[in-house]
């Protein structure tokens, strides 16, 4: 095994743990929304993208419709489409691989992938696939742990558990808030989704702060 496989397998799990370690808050706080162990596992296997399936859980558990949790899980996969096309080239895939690659092209595995780049293409497809899989391998088996651990407390919301999804959102969003205009942003959509909470549906005021953060992004120079 080369140096250059090394070092980039050495990143791909590094960040692989890390990030799959967090599947045990998901798991928890699933089951703190009132999703059973299989349904909170079958979201990780089958929508595996964090941000979304915490969205769903949130807004389905506050007692939104499953179709504003849809909603707000697309709004907040949509990224996952940009990096696609970015790792399209480099990639290569057709037919069953080309799915494969689908399901795994999240923030971890394009941004590892990316890491490779002075490394050459080839570290550039492993450090993709290592750590997608990886990812996708660490965060379902935690996922698992998370909801067994919140089920066997007997009820997870006398634990504080229920707190968990806007502790999550709240942990995923903070690094992003860099800037003043970031924070700005931050604080227009807190002030905009308790202001329409009272008269809209469960969901649909997280819905609205996207459309405001697509009127910031269109105003910026």
């Amino acid at each position: 095994m080369s140096a250059t496989t090394k070092s980039t397998l050495r990143d791909s799990f590094s960040v692989s743990l890390t990030v799959g370690m967090y599947g045990i808050a998901f798991g928890a706080a699933s089951v703190a929304a009132g999703f059973s162990v299989l349904q909170s596992c079958l979201l990780s296997l089958l929508t595996f993208s964090g941000a979304s399936q915490f969205a769903v859980i949130g807004v389905i558990g506050s007692g939104g419709s499953a179709l504003s949790g849809i909603a707000t899980a697309s709004l907040l996969g949509f990224r996952n489409g940009l990096y696609g096309a970015r790792m399209a080239p480099i990639l290569k895939v057709i037919g069953i691989k080309r799915l494969l690659a689908a399901h795994v092209t999240i923030d971890e595995s394009t941004g590892v992938a990316l890491m490779q780049e002075s490394r050459g293409e080839d570290a550039m497809r492993l450090g993709f696939w290592a750590t997608g899989w990886g990812v996708f391998l660490f965060w379902n088996l935690f996922t698992l742990a998370g909801a067994l651990g919140a089920q066997a407390m007997g009820n997870p919301a006398a634990w504080g558990l229920d707190a968990a999804v806007p502790a999550a959102f709240l942990g995923l969003v903070w690094p992003r808030l860099d800037s003043h205009r970031t924070r700005l942003l931050a604080l227009c959509a807190i002030a905009l989704a308790i202001s329409l909470t009272p008269l809209l549906p469960a969901g649909l005021p997280i819905i609205a702060t996207a459309f405001l953060a697509l009127a910031f992004g269109l105003t910026q120079k």
